[in-house]
This record gives structure tokens, sequence and C-alpha cells, in this order.
């Protein structure tokens, strides 16, 4: 029946109307897994080498042991932003005698062959042979640490597949669990409480008892059983609309009638973003982005490099202009052909976008004034990024929107999700991240940090000062490329 399974989806892969897409992206992602196992497989050859060279006085295994619950909480972190779980229709199969744990068994057994399975495997086996070459263990006991950390690797799998099916869809949900581990891990990093130093002393005896490998083997077991039980519950047609039953959001956001022409627009756009899983997902990923900084403000390499602030600062205030103004107007794909059918101006439209992106921005920069704690520059810095966002950045999104024609899933998860991106998403990310820092590099070295500065304000107040003109011009080439817009939003196939 596996088998079976794997040949109606081969069948399924290459009948596609979208072959073409999915084939492209598929030899994309196959150069890069190539690439990122080389990565790891030349790290599991070399840890054990560089760790001897690093920590002459202590023992290699040992010293991998302490990271080792660091590694699995990055793992499933990256896991949960990265990982697709892998998906079945089940509607043709509900009309065939086939036993439903059978086919919940090929989905959860198929997740054991995904890429982010094989990873971890390119260190533990390297790095195991090593200890194995060196003679500082038994065979059995190097063996029983790799059965063990190979099964906590496919722990963390099974605990992704639990962790989306709990909190994709709720993803406030999800914040007690992040505050706990951040908590967790201050508690680390002030050596409150070791947690790593424990977990680690559980695998030093998984090396003198090489049969308590059995143990996260049997946490496996259990997280399997856990998985099969869950979606054995589920395996019905309307088990996604059960949740949903009685649930009506009502909020008008009637207080943006204040906003005069642009207030019916503007309406839609909050609606959208409230009622739907993926524009949603882009404010609580703005949120969780703004903390960006943490990991460059502090670090000393990127002292003397001013103009790497100008990136984070682009990227800090703009993260939500980005991540929502790219789909301009491919959010509104359902219903576009029908505003485009109004005696609507589009001018009025475009306007509307360019008030919510800039409004977003000047709260995003507000929410980052604690970066002041690094230093006044890294604020100013920040503020002037958030000026030349809203003024230079945000027309050129709304620019860029104007090539846009595929169009989105508003409720699907955002989470490896490349639906309704393109060529223009790709190519939209020089102008917007690339142009300010190379114009910020170029002026700061001839001409000084404060004229740099300058210059990326004057740009912003420019913008701004030019905005109706610029939305006059943009509302053109929407106009212009209306037709293929309309036609592409109609085409369903990802």
């Amino acid at each position: 029946m596996f088998t079976r399974f794997l040949s109606l989806e081969w069948k399924a892969f290459f009948r596609s109307a979208s072959l073409g897409k999915s084939l492209g992206l598929r030899i994309l992602m196959i150069f890069l897994a190539l690439y990122f196992s080389a990565v790891f497989l030349f790290f599991g050859i070399g840890l054990y080498p560089l760790l001897q060279e690093f920590f002459p006085g202590d023992d290699p295994l040992q010293l991998v042991n302490r990271f080792v619950l660091l590694w699995l909480v990055l793992e499933l972190g990256l896991r949960f932003m990265l990982q697709t779980l892998p998906v079945m229709d089940i509607k043709p199969l509900m009309l065939l005698p086939i036993p439903k744990r059978k086919v919940v068994n090929f989905v959860l057994i198929k997740s054991l062959y995904s890429f982010y399975n094989f990873l971890p495997l390119f260190i533990i086996i390297p790095f195991g042979i090593f200890n194995i070459y060196k003679n500082e263990y038994t065979v059995s006991s190097i063996l029983g640490w790799m059965v063990a950390m190979i099964a906590l690797s496919l722990c963390v799998n099974y605990s992704n597949f639990i962790i989306k099916k709990r909190f994709t869809e709720n993803l406030k949900a999800l914040i007690p669990v992040i505050l706990t581990i951040v908590i967790l891990g201050a508690l680390e990093y002030f050596q409150v409480i070791e947690i790593s130093f424990y977990f680690g002393k559980l695998l030093d005896f998984v090396l003198a008892t090489p049969y308590l490998a059995a143990i996260p083997v049997i946490l496996l077991v259990i997280l399997y059983k856990w998985n099969q039980h869950n979606l054995e519950g589920k395996f019905y047609l309307d088990a996604g609309l059960k949740g949903k039953k009685g649930i009506t959001d009502t909020r008008d956001f009637d207080w943006t009638k204040k906003f005069g022409s642009i207030a019916p627009f503007l309406q839609l756009d909050l609606k959208l973003i409230w009622r739907n899983k993926r524009p949603k997902t882009t404010i609580y990923m703005s949120l969780l982005l703004l903390g960006y900084g943490l990991f460059f403000y502090p670090n000393d390499i990127y002292q003397g490099m001013p103009w790497f602030y100008v990136f984070v600062g682009i990227f800090i205030t703009g993260i939500f202009m980005i991540n929502f103004g790219q789909f301009v107007p491919s959010w509104d794909a359902s219903y576009y052909p029908m505003i485009m059918s109004q005696n609507i101006p589009l001018k009025q439209y475009l306007a509307s976008k360019a008030g919510l992106i800039s409004f977003s921005v000047v709260v995003l920069a507000i929410l980052s004034t604690p970066y002041i704690y690094f230093g006044w520059n890294i604020l100013l810095i920040n503020m002037v990024c958030a000026l030349y966002n809203i003024g230079v950045n945000v027309p050129v999104l709304l620019y860029a929107g104007s090539f846009n024609k595929k169009r989105i899933d508003l409720d699907k998860s955002p989470f490896m999700n490349y639906q309704g991106t393109g060529a223009t998403q790709w190519l939209v990310s020089l102008p917007l991240m690339a142009l300010p820092v190379l114009l910020y590099w170029l002026t700061d070295k001839f001409l000084g940090m404060e004229t740099a500065l300058g210059l990326l304000s004057a740009l912003g107040i420019a913008g701004l000062l030019l905005r109706p003109v610029l939305l006059n011009s943009i509302a053109k080439r929407y106009q212009e490329r209306k037709y293929a817009m309309i036609n592409g939003f109609k085409e369903t196939g990802e």
C-alpha cells in the first residue's frame, strides 16, 4: 500500500497543471540541498579535530553533549518556520476500502524522508566514526550514542508535527511557549539553572550504558503514536470546519472613516488582515523580527560597519512593509476583477495601501526605540531608515505590485509557502535593501556619516512630498496592466 500511495503522488506531481513551476522550484531546492549537505558533511568531518584544537583539555564528545539541547531547540524552531509537513488528498480515498490508519502511517513515515532528517546524519555519523577511530570509547558506546542522537532528531520531527497542528492556526497561543523558552534560555545564560549541562550528563550516561539509548527510541515511538492518534481523529472531510463553527467576526473598523476617501479601502485591508491566517501572520512575524537587531548590535564585529546598521534598520522598521507590500495587489486577487469593474479611482486604492504600510513603518520605528541602549547612533539610523522606507520604498513596492499576477490563498500558512511568489518578489529586494545601503556606504566613505544620513532623510522627505505625483504615475501603470493582472488572478494553480 505504501508503494501504491507513492505511485499516486508521483502521478499527481507530473500531471499537475503547474508542473513547470513546481519542477523549477524543486530543481532550485535540490541545488540548495546539495549545498547544505556538503556544508554539514564538512562540519561533521572537521568537528572532532576543531574541538581538539580549541579545547585540548576536554573530551570532544562530552563537549558536544553539552550543546545537544541547544541544537534540538534551534532545529525545532527552524523546522517550525521552514519545514513543510507532508499532506495527502483524502477525498478520493474515502470512497475506497482503505483503513485510515494506513493512510496516516504513510503520511507519518513519509515525513521521515524529509531533508531536515538527513542533515543531522552528516554531523552525527562522521563525528561518531572519528570517536571510534580514536578508540576513546567502545564501539557499542558510540553506536548507542548515535542511535540516541538520531532518535532525538526524529523526535524533533514529530514534535514539529504536533506543534504545527496545534499552533499554526492560532499563533497567539504560541506566545506562552516562546516566553517559557526565553525564560529557560535566560536562566541558562546567567547560569542559574544549567539545563543543557544536565541534559549533556544524560547523554554521557548513554555512553557508559549504551542500552539507555532505548529511552529516546521509546520517546520517538510515543510521539509517533501521539501523531497517529491526532491524525486519525481528523480523518474527515469537515474536520477543518469544526473549529470555525459559530465563530463570527463582526469587527467593522468604523474609526477608519476619519481618513476620508481612502477609508473604504483601508477598512477592507484591515478586515482582510484580521480575518485571514496568512496576512495576520505577517503582523506576528513583524513583531517577532523586531528582535533582529539583538543579533548584531551587541556584536563587536559590526561596530566598524555602520552601513550594515542601515541594512538592519531598513529591515526592522520595514519588515511588515516588505512582507505585506510585496504582494500588493495579490491579497485582493479574489475580488480584484470586481474592483477594476467599478468606478473606483486607482489612486485612492493605492493611497490606502501606502497609508497602511507607512503606518506600520511608524509603529515599528517607535517599537524599535529601546535599541537606544546600544547607542544614540543606532536610534538615529533606525529613524532615518524608517523615513526612507516611507518616502522611497513604499512607492517602489507599489510600482513592483503592478507586475504581480499570481493569486494568494489567504487561509494558508506563510511558512515555506511560495504561492504568489514570482520573479518580482526576488528582484524588488535589490532596490529595497541594497540601494539605501549602497547610498549610505558611498556617501559615508567620502563625505561622512552625517551627510550619508542626511541624504537618506532627504530622499525620504522628497518621496513624501512627491507621493501624489508618484501615485498618479503608478496608477497609470496599474491601468495598463489591468487585464494581464485580472487574467493572472483567475488562475488557481500554484
